[in-house]
């Protein structure tokens, strides 16, 4: 990517990595809402009555079409190497929203990542 990465490209990517991850929290905002004496098909149809659920599927069918758009425009190994950005912003939203714990070793995968993607995004 580099020097002369293209406004549209940053902007297709900064949409992945949001929808990507806002559906992954999406979909976890309906896990842990459902009632713990729900089970089996009851856990469902609760889960398939909450917004989240739904909101967690739109963000996936719009991250599809920013994907491929995206990948247009890079080359695939640039482009995967990027994406794994999306795993540091939900890690991070999960320790923030959820209040999910980070042991050291996460933090230093996502330090690790996030210097892997800063590596990637700079080349030239």
């Amino acid at each position: 990517m580099g020097a002369d990465i293209s406004p549209l490209v940053i902007s297709l990517w900064l949409i992945n990595v949001l929808v990507d991850s806002g559906g992954q929290l999406a979909f976890k905002a309906a896990a842990t809402q459902t009632p713990s004496t729900a089970t089996g098909m009851d856990h469902w149809r609760f889960m398939l009555a909450r917004p989240w659920i739904w909101i967690g599927g739109a963000c996936y069918v719009i991250e599809f079409v920013a994907w491929l758009a995206f990948l247009s425009l890079v080359p695939l190994s640039d482009g995967v190497l990027l994406g794994s950005i999306n795993i540091v912003a939900i890690m991070v939203a999960g320790r923030i929203l959820f209040k999910e714990k980070l042991a050291p070793m996460r933090v230093m995968g996502i330090v690790l990542v996030s210097i892997g993607v800063a590596v990637v995004g700079l080349k030239g």
